[in-house]
């Protein structure tokens, strides 16, 4: 087992470099994966880069979505060695202090994915955490499962191999819709999903990609698709109700 660190980066150059200096004491890779940033985030990368020598990058000149920067990522990070990697977000929300207990986490139990579920402080908007409640419903419904306890949270642990089999066979929204989606798919293949609590705020200056509209009918669309999915797969879904997939 060789666990990891992996960054989607877009345009978040200001917290990178705290980010990266919290995770450097574990010792471990961390590779961001630039998704088409603009000059001051690459500016703000090459100088993490050069301040932290288990730091890597790579490039995609184009933006195409945090999916899509995940994808490019994982393949990298098998190019690495690496078995399992936590995924941050760096906008720099996710309290990187509970990255250790995930880590563990995942070695005491290697085939499943380590989840956080968002603990908010006052800073949390409140549309944001209706909407975050709408995208936790569907996502029990579409995967027959209670044990998806927040769909939308990015502190995760993934297996490398498992889940980039997965992305390889299926159609994964690359934006705002991934992080449901990708753990939905983790279910329906037998992964063991297991949560824990991370704290989020969310900072007065920070940058927000969230388009309220878009991304909402974006994330209902990819929903849809996976109702259909579901249907599709009751059988196996309601076979596993019946016995549950193991850790071992």
């Amino acid at each position: 087992m060789r666990q990891g660190f992996l960054i989607p980066l877009y345009n978040h150059g200001q917290p990178l470099h705290a980010l990266v200096a919290s995770l450097q004491p574990h010792g471990l890779p961390i590779l961001i994966v630039d998704d088409g940033s603009d000059e001051p985030t690459q500016k703000a990368l090459a100088e993490v880069l050069s301040a932290f020598p288990q730091s890597s990058a790579l490039r995609l000149h184009k933006n195409r979505g945090k999916g899509a920067a995940f994808r490019a990522g994982l393949k990298r990070a098998r190019e690495m060695g690496l078995s399992h990697v936590l995924q941050v977000d760096a906008d720099g929300q996710h309290d990187t202090a509970r990255a250790g207990f995930f880590l563990e986490a995942s070695a005491q139990q290697p085939r499943a994915a380590i989840c956080g579920f968002p603990e908010f402080d006052q800073s949390a908007p409140l549309l944001r955490k209706k909407g975050r409640n709408i995208s936790n419903a569907w996502a029990k419904v579409v995967s027959l499962s209670g044990a998806i306890v927040d769909s939308l949270c990015g502190f995760r642990v993934y297996p490398v191999e498992e889940t980039l089999r997965i992305m390889q066979h299926s159609y994964i929204d690359n934006r705002m819709a991934f992080d449901p989606e990708i753990l939905v798919r983790l279910s329906w293949a037998g992964i063991p999903l297991i949560f824990h609590p991370v704290k989020v705020r969310y900072p007065q200056d920070g940058i927000s990609h969230f388009r309220l509209v878009k991304d909402n009918a974006r994330i209902s669309l990819m929903f849809s698709r996976l109702f259909c999915g579901m249907l599709l797969r009751l059988p196996l879904l309601l076979f596993r109700k019946i016995k549950p997939p193991t850790l071992e």
